[in-house]
């Protein structure tokens, strides 16, 4: 993954109402190989997918997404929840090689 880049990460609105939909937007870098094209050996390039991202704020699971081989390098992903508490908002992905990229933004109630 973009170990070098951290995610992307915008949050609609850091102090919400409580009760108010809150947007978010995340990328990552990562090349989402599908291991179904060749080098230029003719080798096939081994599979390495995002397959997992998972958005939690404090415990509580929010959106779990897993992505198959037609999503596009560098990921984007939107999703909105209802701010009903406050908290860390945590947002990790993990790829094929095992690899965990994280991402954190915090959330108070207005």
């Amino acid at each position: 993954m973009g170990q070098n880049k951290p995610p992307r990460v915008w949050v609609s609105n850091a102090t919400p109402k409580a009760g108010e939909v809150l947007r978010v937007r995340a990328q990552i870098e990562h090349a989402m190989e599908s291991g179904l094209r060749s080098d230029a050996e003719g080798r096939p390039r081994p599979r390495n997918i995002v397959t997992r991202f998972e958005a939690r704020l404090d415990e509580a699971l929010l959106f779990v997404w897993e992505p198959g081989i037609s999503v596009a390098q560098n990921p984007y992903i939107e999703f909105t929840f209802v701010a009903r508490t406050g908290g860390e908002l945590r947002l990790q992905w993990q790829d094929d090689a095992g690899q965990r990229l994280e991402a954190s933004r915090t959330i108070a109630l207005a």
